[in-house]
């Protein structure tokens, strides 16, 4: 018996409406998971002291370390995602007046540049009233180190939470508030993580020469994050006849280490960004614009395809001219709303340079400065008072400022005089923050 298509349709209809939701795991989620070795949610859950076979005096020790957890891998989790983040959504996306600019003169366009100009820095100079350039471009990195780091082997160490032993009174026995009373405070859990993470950024941008001086474009990227991690827990115990803390196995026979492994990717819409440049002002040897850009929240920053929070930008453009060499310095300012990470100085210098009629080079220091104390604190050491004075440091990332400073060169080739095609390689010149090896651009444009 065959159904009729709109009692077909009404049964489809209500068996979405009955049905569960499916659980959607973004990529966020997945770091935290290599934290979580056994059953439940919580991270550094013991399993094995927790089983319910066990002593009521042994099961207790099983959520000891969560609330150490809690806090340094809400701190780790947190630095990793903002900065991976951050990193994601600030990918360069390319001057927005690549090729031959142009000013009208008795409705004749006149010239107006010798290059076809920067590749990740600006230059004053803009399209020409009615004019359109459209491009896009694909860059691919992965991540390798963070603060200089190998993201293969971050160490961590995370501490017994401090507690008072059962018939502790801290009246007359103020010693039992030190950390490591009793001894088992002193059992740490080392973790080895490593983390492989690659993204793959395809940018469609359009700009529009509103006028002779004023340039409005739009940026919208394509982000793809894939993640694979890895890590290993291992119980350190201080000492004693029997152990307490344990991932599987007994008191008398336990399981001290464990692994997790994650995998996973995700393709999506970036931060779109809006901009505007102004030219404001010339003389025989130099040009001065000044840039606006905003940058939306409109990628998923559960999944690593943006920044989750709104960011905008502003520019000084100073462009130089001498022969067929062009200097050019972009200065300013970065605000990133949300409170989770830092605002940043921007500062870029370089040059391009005709090389032939059709072919650009370009060279440029690209640099990003964090302002203030960075706001993705790492956890402090952690002091044992008892049975002797000692010192335990959470993890082999340092604390110290995320400024970023990247080495650009690469070139520009016109086949044609309205199309522009573009490769470029970036490198790391500092250690600070999450940073590529390497990251590879290529692009291709055309005004019209």
């Amino acid at each position: 018996m065959r159904l009729p298509l709109r009692s077909l349709s009404r049964s489809l209809a209500a068996l979405l409406l009955v049905a569960p939701p499916l659980a959607a795991q973004g990529l966020r989620d997945q770091i935290a998971e290599l934290f979580i070795f056994g059953a439940g949610s919580d991270p550094l859950f013991l399993a094995g002291s927790a089983d319910p076979n066990n002593p009521i005096s042994i099961q207790a020790h099983g959520t000891h370390f969560v609330p150490s957890s809690v806090a340094q891998n809400g701190s780790i989790i947190g630095f990793l995602v903002e900065a991976i983040g951050s990193n994601v959504a600030n990918t360069p996306i390319g001057s927005t007046s690549g090729g031959v600019t142009f000013r009208f003169e008795g409705g004749i366009p006149v010239k107006t540049s010798t290059s076809a100009g920067p590749i990740f820095a600006e230059r004053a100079t803009t399209l020409g009233r009615g004019r359109v350039l459209a491009g896009a471009s694909h860059s691919a990195f992965r991540f390798t180190s963070l603060r200089g780091v190998p993201l293969s082997n971050v160490q961590l160490a995370f501490t017994h939470q401090n507690v008072d032993f059962a018939g502790c009174d801290s009246v007359y026995h103020d010693s039992c508030k030190k950390m490591g009373v009793p001894a088992l405070e002193n059992d740490v859990i080392d973790v080895n993580l490593a983390l492989d993470i690659s993204v793959r950024v395809t940018s469609l941008y359009v700009t529009y020469g509103v006028t002779d001086r004023l340039d409005v474009s739009a940026v919208v990227p394509v982000v793809s994050t894939s993640l694979s991690g890895d890590s290993f827990a291992q119980v350190v115990p201080f000492g004693g006849p029997t152990a307490a803390h344990f991932f599987a196995g007994t008191p008398s026979n336990p399981v001290l280490s464990a692994t997790r492994n994650v995998h996973g990717s995700a393709t999506g819409l970036g931060d779109v960004a809006l901009r505007a440049k102004l030219h404001v002002g010339d003389s025989p040897r130099a040009s001065l614009a000044l840039l606006a850009e905003s940058r939306f929240a409109t990628g998923s920053a559960d999944d690593l395809l943006g920044s989750g929070t709104f960011a905008a930008r502003a520019l000084a453009v100073l462009t130089g001219r001498a022969g067929d060499i062009s200097p050019h310095a972009n200065v300013g300012y970065l605000f990133r709303s949300g409170g989770r990470q830092n605002d940043a100085v921007l500062a870029t210098a370089g040059f391009d340079e005709r090389v032939t009629d059709q072919v650009t080079l370009a060279a440029d220091v690209v640099s990003e400065l964090q302002v203030g104390t960075s706001k993705l604190a790492l956890p402090p050491p952690v002091t044992y008072d008892a049975p002797f004075r000692r010192t335990v440091t959470p993890t082999s990332i340092p604390n110290e400022r995320d400024d970023i400073v990247n080495g650009s060169f690469g070139f520009k080739v016109m086949p044609r005089r309205d199309i522009t095609l573009v490769i470029n390689a970036l490198l790391p010149i500092n250690r600070g923050g999450l940073r590529a090896d390497r990251t590879f651009t290529a692009g291709a444009e055309v005004t019209f």
